[in-house]
């Protein structure tokens, strides 16, 4: 009689990779319906590229590392690697910037580490921080919304934007944000730093959640619906977000209570920015996160601080990036000391 001998792990997730990163993109779509319906297309057109990029990319490197093509472009990390980006980056950026970032995300972050599963970093992020650190002007300079703009972006001036740097009409990013005043032309989040630099602090308050905030706060929220829909769906564990919204929240809500001047009212970090983005998105990926339930609570509470002091006494309006990744580092010390005790064991 023969004995099968087979290794762990022994448990099995009855969804595949590819449907786990299919329901995952699904959850993106009300936060990128969001973003495109406030800050136009160009979100779209900035999707397109990142995908044909990530593709293209991976595809070169499995070749050159002799692996199968089909089934590892068809699991659809690359395609969320890029979608990820695209919500991240400025929507009229140049073109070249999103095929950087996106390249260098799955060439040099996932597969030089060996690929999906064994990269220690999220890729997304070191893509994103790599241009946020090589061009902090151009990553820094998102359009307003486009109800504050004189002239309307459309569909054709965003690709000339991005392709060309002008619209048809010869208007360049900047001579549309010179239409928009110093206050709402920013991010709520570059806003609250640039008052605090220029003394119109008193302004910024007044005018930040009516005006300037309006696209970044429903765009949070559509993030908050899919990822509330990914926990429902046991995609992902409630530890990571719940955990990270409520540490950012609580430093918030100290800070702001002892000294109001220098932090952000609580609400302005709830829905600014990435922060549900980072939260149910990208926080929770499960190959750089930690794997143990305390791990994971511990990794979240880390994160959501790292993210309320970079954005607070930091240099970059927003700290998600940051602070995921320097979570990263940490999850390996996470996990040593978070390992639950095997029954029997002293």
């Amino acid at each position: 009689m023969a004995f099968r001998i087979a290794s762990s792990p022994f448990t099995h997730n009855r969804q595949t990779t590819r449907q786990i990163m299919i329901q995952v993109m699904l959850a993106c779509l009300p936060g990128l319906m969001a973003l495109t319906t406030f800050f136009g297309s160009g979100i779209i057109i900035q999707l397109v590229i990142a995908c044909v990029t990530a593709l293209v990319a991976e595809g070169v490197v499995l070749t050159l590392r002799r692996q199968p093509l089909a089934s590892r472009l068809g699991d659809g990390s690359a395609l969320l690697t890029a979608l990820l980006l695209a919500l991240s980056l400025p929507p009229l950026g140049p073109w070249w910037m999103m095929v950087l970032a996106t390249a260098f995300a799955i060439v040099i972050a996932k597969q030089l580490y060996g690929g999906l599963g064994h990269n220690p970093f999220n890729p997304a992020m070191v893509g994103y921080v790599v241009l946020l650190i090589s061009f902090p002007v151009q990553m820094t300079s998102w359009s307003p919304q486009q109800s504050l703009l004189l002239h309307p972006v459309s569909l054709t001036d965003s690709m000339a934007l991005i392709f060309t740097g002008v619209t048809p009409d010869g208007l360049t990013l900047t001579q549309l944000r010179a239409t928009v005043d110093g206050i709402t032309q920013a991010t709520p989040l570059d806003g609250f730093k640039t008052g605090l630099r220029t003394g119109a602090m008193t302004a910024f308050h007044h005018r930040w959640d009516w005006q300037a905030s309006a696209g970044w706060t429903w765009a949070n929220i559509g993030f908050l619906l899919g990822g509330l829909y990914l926990i429902w769906r046991r995609v992902i564990s409630w530890h990571i977000p719940l955990s990270l919204l409520a540490a950012m929240l609580i430093g918030a809500g100290l800070g702001h209570w002892l000294a109001p001047v220098v932090s952000a009212p609580p609400l302005l970090h709830l829905f600014s920015g990435a922060t549900m983005l980072g939260a149910f998105f990208i926080a929770t990926d499960p190959v750089t996160a930690a794997a143990t339930v305390r791990g994971r609570v511990i990794f979240g509470a880390l994160t959501g601080l790292l993210v309320w002091l970079i954005r607070t006494w930091g240099g970059y309006p927003d700290g998600v990036a940051f602070a995921v990744l320097l979570a990263n580092i940490c999850v390996p010390l996470i996990d040593h000391y978070t390992q639950p005790r095997a029954y029997g064991h002293r």
